[in-house]
């Protein structure tokens, strides 16, 4: 699951601002759009608060905010989503239940916006006995115990609560909980007086690479094929905007402005928090390392420690209908 950082010389910091889709070639009227985000710092960010997703699909989109994974998941499974934003454990998870869903792209490779941070804990030694936050079935949940078995440390031995990010934040400045393992922006605020013990970029490489995807409900992949294919195509073209020129991304950027305001992030703080990702693009993700057929060993590895852990009951024979790189493939066709 590893990539390369490179310059993509030929596109402008301002790629994203710039797009501007005509009425004309929208693809598809009179469709309502329900999408599912959560409040983390990435390149998508810029294109939902400008209504570019709107003006490319044709659609009415419904955005709705969620603090966790495994929340959107519940809520496809409703059917009150469309799209949704999950980490891969979620998805692993909601995969192995056989939840109707396709990947639609991934959004960014988890590295330091996710970690173990704890106070009066100088080591993996000292985590017995204490409390610690994290939402469960979240990429933070799986990076947790993967963690913990790294150290060689029985979960049963720490007080793991489950707790969705601002529920985390709370805690913590009440001093309720010794630790959470959770992601940007609650995690900026509690390294302030905390200390990281291990980040997701340490339990990827014990083992356990994590990411961001966007995914979609196959009813409704099936039905607006025109429009998952258009979104996937907006999401890539914030990244390869990010990627081309992360510099202008600064503090007192548009850019960083539009994404403090949707996560409530720290504008000041948002230059930083982006380099916890590696955002790959379009052509990056349909590669064999990605959802050409990394995405998809990682996706099973990942289901199998969840049913090692108890937290699902079984592991399917191929993932393959839920992870695939048709989206981000169709998107690559698409020249608006």
């Amino acid at each position: 699951m590893n990539i390369h950082r490179r310059t993509l010389a030929t596109l402008t910091a301002g790629a994203v601002l710039a797009i501007a889709v005509p009425v004309s070639t929208a693809f598809s009227a009179d469709v309502t759009l329900n999408i599912g985000y959560q409040p983390i710092v990435e390149p998508s960010r810029v294109p939902q608060a400008d209504g570019t997703y709107e003006k490319a699909t044709g659609a009415k989109i419904n955005w709705q905010k969620f603090d966790g994974g495994a929340d959107v998941i519940a809520a496809i499974a409703s059917g009150s989503l469309d799209i949704g934003y999950v980490g891969s454990s979620p998805l692993a998870a909601a995969a192995s239940r056989e939840l109707p869903i396709e990947t639609v792209a991934i959004v960014g490779l988890i590295s330091e916006a996710e970690a173990l941070a704890v106070r009066g804990i100088d080591k993996p030694d000292g985590l017995a006995g204490k409390k610690i936050a994290t939402p469960f079935v979240s990429t933070a949940h799986y990076s947790l115990l993967t963690a913990l078995k790294h150290w060689n440390i029985d979960p049963k031995s720490v007080e793991i609560l489950n707790l969705r990010p601002p529920e985390i934040a709370a805690a913590w400045s009440r001093g309720d909980i010794d630790g959470a393992y959770v992601w940007d922006p609650v995690l900026a605020e509690i390294k302030k007086d905390g200390t990281v013990l291990a980040t997701s970029a340490d339990v990827g490489n014990w083992g356990g690479p994590t990411f961001d995807a966007w995914i979609v409900s196959k009813k409704f992949a099936d039905s607006h094929p025109d429009v998952v294919a258009a979104f996937a195509k907006i999401t890539g073209d914030a990244t390869a905007s990010y990627r081309a020129n992360p510099e202008a991304w600064n503090a007192t950027s548009p850019e960083a402005e539009k994404i403090a305001r949707l996560t409530g992030a720290k504008q000041e703080e948002v230059p930083a928090l982006l380099k916890g990702y590696t955002f790959p693009t379009l052509e990056e993700q349909a590669s064999a390392g990605l959802l050409g057929g990394g995405t998809l060993k990682a996706v099973e590895a990942t289901a199998a420690f969840l049913k090692e852990q108890g937290k699902i009951p079984e592991v399917l024979a191929n993932y393959s209908a839920y992870v695939s790189p048709r989206w981000v493939k169709e998107a690559a066709k698409l020249s608006f």
